[in-house]
């Protein structure tokens, strides 16, 4: 499904598995690089969404990279099928890819920019819900940009970090010194499971999160 037809890229995205599992892949326009973010099941509707993405240019579209946002089980389970079938280079958080089975050819860290043959994506490492867990920052520049958070940030709260305190004490403070005081207001958030939401439409909230502990 096409998300976001912006100047310089589409965005498009697919739910997979019982976990509701948000698939992303971004497509330039001018170019046809690819960037894959979660491949979290079910290969063959992922490389039917890279299909589709390829529509969206002019050119020859062809896939760059497959980012994992972190390493938990039910976003890497199409992981090993995709690259067996594509051959795509890997990246993760640096701080996750010991816990990734298939290797990562790329290990992210903060501040990381990747730059594809039309557009660049950043790395923000929010350590919490895993140690190597990495969102993507987009920035259109014709308009809001787009934040890919996988687990870390969700519409009405952080990701999970098992009632650890510490952990949610990294989280918080990550978000809130990576994301809120980094980006303005309209960024749109693709998280990695349900519906997107804006760090606007969060930001009144982010006293009561640290309040309740999670």
């Amino acid at each position: 499904m096409l998300i976001a037809g912006l100047s310089g890229i589409t965005i498009r995205s697919i739910s997979v598995s019982e976990m509701d599992n948000n698939v992303y892949l971004l497509t330039s326009r001018s170019s046809g690089a690819q960037v894959l973010i979660d491949a979290a099941d079910d290969a063959g509707a992922i490389l039917a969404l890279v299909a589709e993405g390829a529509s969206d240019t002019t050119a020859t579209a062809h896939l760059a990279l497959l980012v994992t946002t972190h390493s938990h089980w039910d976003h890497v389970r199409a992981l090993s099928d995709v690259v067996g079938r594509t051959g795509v280079r890997t990246a993760a958080g640096a701080d996750d890819a010991a816990d990734i089975d298939v290797p990562t050819d790329v290990p992210l860290r903060h501040g990381d920019v990747g730059s594809f043959d039309g557009f660049e994506l950043e790395a923000l490492h929010l350590r919490g819900h895993t140690p190597g867990s990495t969102a993507l920052l987009y920035r259109d520049p014709a308009g809001p940009a787009h934040l890919f958070t996988g687990d870390s940030l969700f519409p009405g709260g952080l990701g999970n970090t098992q009632g650890d305190a510490g952990r949610f004490r990294s989280l918080h403070a990550d978000v809130v010194e990576r994301i809120f005081n980094y980006l303005p207001d309209d960024t749109l958030v693709h998280p990695g499971h349900g519906k997107g939401t804006t760090l606007g439409a969060e930001r009144g909230s982010l006293d009561e999160w640290a309040g309740r502990g999670w």
